[in-house]
């Protein structure tokens, strides 16, 4: 039996899972690219370092944003991968598909690059991996005319994604499909001409299971909620604890809040206490319906540990009801953007300024309310301080 090139890649294709090392074989047995790119990851591998230096971004006409460069720092040993630049593609809201625009997009993939693609990137686009730069101009001009446009890298508006919402989920309290996309058209501009001290991401989930998990992931989170009591179906409620489910120990003890009560016969839920977790929905799904009145929650600041630590988003909004052309919404967003680039960092991100300079600076410059939903954690200062022309006011 002939020895492997690569005997810690192959270590990969062991287990129960899948790997991805048996579909980069597949793509290099008629892709050179794909041939040395797993050559240059199996000598990482041994050598414990990374072989890629980060490129910034490498643009077509037109774009400044959309492409991301790789260059290899041993274009000696692998020649193929000397640039191997990702394309960010424009995902359909939902990541509804057909398959003939799956097979377009494939086609004009094996025509210019390695082959691989990792659907979907954590901000929800289409990624091409691998190639050169001789191509990247006519590869563009190949997506475009299958109807593809370029998502956004770098310091831009990184491409809006949302989950599925009313195209399959029953517990939608806003139509997250069309926010998203009236979002993307609206700000194409921000999204393809990098104008931002850092990365900006808005992330739509139709409901408070936030199943695109815009709370930790964007700067900007748009999450569905609803107002109103919960209602209770008692004969639902009574099927599931004869069924087997154990309302006390599964729901009500699991209850962030502690609002529900089951004394054996009967669900109370008190509303006013109930932070819309959608725990006890998902688990008695015909006994429990969400309030009437519908519409969203927005919250700022999310973001993963790059520059500094890790930030879960935080509420700025409790509730906004969201009708098309969705005005307010974009009106806050704009708001948002312009204090934020005016005042952020290179490399900041919107949760870090917030965090240096303040909420309370942030909500004046973008005319919010202060509400109690804003508050993140206790306070540790025990001094109040006021503007000077809220002492103004009280001494009138």
């Amino acid at each position: 039996m002939a020895k492997s090139d690569t005997p810690l890649l192959d270590e990969l294709e062991g287990g129960k899972w899948p790997s991805f090392v048996k579909d980069m074989k597949q793509a290099a047995e008629k892709n050179p690219m794909a041939k040395d790119l797993m050559n240059q990851l199996e000598l990482s591998y041994k050598e414990k370092i990374g072989h890629w230096k980060h490129g910034g971004i490498v643009g077509v006409k037109g774009y400044g944003a959309g492409v991301i460069g790789r260059y290899s720092d041993r274009p000696d040993l692998f020649p193929n991968v000397q640039a191997f630049h990702t394309m960010r593609v424009n995902h359909p809201t939902g990541w509804f598909y057909k398959t003939d625009a799956l097979r377009n997009l494939c086609d004009v993939w094996d025509k210019h690059g390695s082959g691989l693609t990792n659907l979907h990137g954590s901000t929800g686009d289409a990624i091409l991996l691998g190639t050169t730069t001789d191509h990247l101009q006519s590869c563009f001009d190949d997506l475009s005319g299958a109807g593809f446009d370029l998502g956004g890298s770098g310091s831009a508006l990184r491409t809006p994604s949302a989950c599925v919402g009313p195209g399959r989920c029953e517990w939608a309290c806003i139509d997250s499909l069309d926010v998203c996309y009236n979002i993307t058209m609206s700000f194409q501009d921000k999204i393809h001409r990098p104008m931002f001290p850092y990365k900006f991401k808005i992330k739509v989930s139709a409901c408070p299971n936030d199943c695109v998990a815009s709370i930790a992931r964007s700067d900007f989170s748009v999450i569905g909620t609803w107002k109103g009591k919960i209602s209770i179906d008692q004969k639902e409620v009574a099927a599931y604890a004869a069924s087997g489910l154990d309302i006390q120990k599964e729901v009500c003890d699991l209850c962030p809040t502690k609002c529900m009560t089951w004394n054996g016969d009967e669900l109370k839920i008190y509303d006013a206490d109930c932070n819309r977790c959608m725990h006890c929905i998902n688990l008695m799904t015909k006994a429990l319906r969400q309030g009437k009145e519908k519409g969203a929650t927005i919250l700022i600041g999310g973001k993963a540990p790059i520059v500094e630590g890790a930030l879960l988003s935080w509420v700025i909004v409790p509730f906004m009801k969201l009708e098309p052309p969705y005005e307010e919404l974009k009106d806050l967003i704009l708001r948002i953007q312009d204090w934020w680039d005016e005042y952020g960092k290179s490399r900041e991100r919107l949760g870090e300024l917030i965090k240096r300079l303040g909420m309370r600076v942030f909500l004046r410059a973008v005319g919010l309310p202060a509400v109690p939903q804003m508050v993140k954690a206790p306070r540790t200062n025990p001094y109040v301080f006021f503007w000077p022309e809220e002492i103004q006011k009280e001494v009138k």
